[in-house]
């Protein structure tokens, strides 16, 4: 799974060990560590789930909440609220702000886990499902298989990430910034230019000759799923 999720947490430690647990789960993970810069952050790049402390240095996690949810552009982002306040008032205020869940400090990493995936699964199913489908390309995620056409396409780890990325949004454009964020990692250096080698050997794994390549190059821009890919073989261009 690559959805991203932004941690909201001024607890380094915290920070620390909800990054390093939702990465191994294969979550993309940004951190911010006050309000102001979480807002900065969800304006730059949409994450698909947020993590928000309630208690934050500034902008504090109610009104980040409250200002997600008056944004036409971010308030169908889900919100799982954690807070060290375990008092039935509070949970309830926490919801009627348009949290979708609430998890009480402490709590197991395998519970925070669980609420994240059936968060996802009820807001964003084509990101927590385990299946994936473009055209006629198949993403399995639990068996980290893909297929084209009823053919089994080999894809190492990394081009498995990225063709993951590139099918959550199909016709969006990723810029390699975006896309080294989504399949390497904030707190990895790469260079640019490695994700245009990747999206090379992805390419290559994926199109036989003769069939059409679903991924478009955006000049300047980046990559994308071309949307008026319907699978099959290239269409010639006319001479002229």
């Amino acid at each position: 799974m690559c959805a991203k999720i932004l941690v909201v947490e001024d607890e380094e430690a915290l920070s620390r060990l909800l990054s390093y647990n939702l990465g191994k789960e294969g979550f993309a993970v940004g951190v911010c560590a006050d309000g102001d810069d979480a807002l900065i952050a969800v304006d730059e790049e949409r994450p698909d789930l947020i993590l928000l402390d309630w208690m934050l240095p500034n902008v504090s996690g109610v009104e980040i909440c409250r200002q997600l949810r008056a944004g036409s552009q971010t308030r169908e982002i889900p919100v799982i609220m954690l807070t060290a306040r375990g008092e039935e008032d509070d949970r309830i205020r926490g919801l009627e702000l348009g949290a979708d869940d609430y998890v009480t400090k402490p709590f197991s990493m395998s519970e925070l886990v669980a609420r994240i995936r059936a968060v996802l699964r009820r807001t964003r199913p084509t990101i927590a499902g385990d299946v994936a489908t473009f055209a006629d390309i198949v993403l399995d995620r639990e068996t980290c298989r893909v297929r084209r056409a009823g053919r089994d396409v080999h894809l190492g780890p990394t081009e498995f990430r990225l063709l993951d990325t590139l099918m959550q949004r199909p016709g969006r454009v990723f810029s390699r910034e975006q896309l080294l964020d989504r399949v390497w990692g904030t707190d990895v250096y790469v260079e640019i230019r490695t994700v245009d080698v990747h999206v090379g050997r992805l390419r290559k794994a994926l199109n036989r000759r003769g069939e059409a390549d679903p991924i478009r190059t955006v000049r300047a821009s980046g990559y994308a799923l071309d949307e008026t890919y319907q699978g099959g073989p290239a269409v010639p261009r006319k001479a002229g």
